[in-house]
């Protein structure tokens, strides 16, 4: 199966973290000011596949959650949202939840993250092994998954086991360092799991990380584009993207809105492009689409509930002067 077959069935395979977000209200409060906050889905995994059930497509996430009130909450709102949690297991004892606490402002903002004793690196070859593979079109991790044992090892496997079964791999990479050992181990687990990819979504800090020199991760990701993967993209915030694809290089501009927060954007992008190229649409459409997505969610509170479903992206697109020049 091609990449672009895979990602046509619109059913994706997802691996990574769902967590629980905690923003104040009203949006602008600061953390330390709150007296009233918001409870809802995150992880960028989760976000990503609610992005996709929210625009049509289906979506199943492989990932540990706790055995407590908060992974049971979690496992709600994966249902709320539409996205099947077959492969979804608990864990017990002291591990836990991630925890996202950010603010819904610009200006000053501030994202406090719990990792400590995560569940969702407990995911571990059982539960890689008891995906089943033929079901689904394409499989999609963040790159988190790979900061820690046994999860790393597990979701190595589960590459193995998709291209096994035809599906193409797609990687958004995701770097977040809180959650690794090291700068250097990440480094190098990030760029082996690239190099086992067939599409790759990143920003320029990522991909500069991954080439160990901020001003080479163009090049970086031109030449991951030139010898391993199928589709690359390079995301710079403002300045929009670049992508490489069939030995061409397509750039793209952003949708410009007035944002409320910087959190979302990039999962809602990746559901936004999953979805136009399931679509058929021109790949050039379809990152706009993404970066449509992106905006919609930057503009509104929370993270997995500001992702536009159909009817609110086709609004967005109608009102919208259209995309910035590049």
């Amino acid at each position: 199966m091609t990449l672009l077959e895979g990602i046509r069935a619109n059913n994706f395979i997802i691996f990574g973290r769902v967590g629980m977000d905690l923003y104040p209200d009203p949006p602008g409060t600061a953390t330390e000011d709150a007296t009233t906050m918001t409870a809802d889905m995150g992880g960028s995994s989760a976000n990503i596949a609610a992005g996709i059930v929210k625009l049509g497509g289906q979506a199943s996430l492989v990932t540990r959650v706790s055995d407590d009130s908060v992974g049971r909450f979690c496992l709600n709102k994966l249902a709320h949202y539409g996205v099947d949690s077959t492969y979804v297991s608990s864990v017990g004892g002291e591990y836990r939840n991630s925890l996202a606490v950010y603010e819904s402002r610009v200006a000053g903002h501030q994202s406090v993250i719990y990792r400590n004793g995560a569940a969702d690196f407990q995911m571990d070859q059982s539960d890689v092994t008891a995906v089943d593979y033929s079901r689904f079109g394409a499989l999609i991790t963040a790159g988190t998954v790979f900061a820690a044992e046994p999860s790393r090892s597990a979701t190595f496997d589960a590459f193995a086991l998709a291209k096994k079964a035809g599906l193409p791999v797609i990687f958004d990479v995701d770097y977040r360092p809180y959650s690794w050992p090291s700068p250097g181990v990440a480094a190098d687990v990030l760029s082996r799991a690239a190099a086992a990819c067939d599409m790759i979504v990143g920003n320029d800090e990522e991909f500069g990380f991954m080439a160990g020199d901020m001003s080479k991760g163009l090049d970086k990701a031109r030449a991951l584009a030139a010898t391993t993967a199928k589709i690359v993209i390079y995301k710079m915030g403002e300045k929009g993207a670049v992508t490489f694809a069939d030995g061409a290089e397509i750039r793209t501009g952003i949708f410009p809105v007035e944002a409320l927060k910087p959190t979302g954007a990039g999962d809602s992008f990746m559901a936004g492009l999953m979805t136009g190229l399931a679509a058929d649409m021109p790949l050039k459409d379809a990152i706009l689409r993404g970066s449509a997505c992106a905006s919609v969610t930057v503009s509104k509170p929370g993270c997995a509930p500001a992702m536009p479903d159909t009817q609110t992206l086709t609004a967005f697109l109608d009102q919208h002067p259209g995309p910035s020049s590049v």
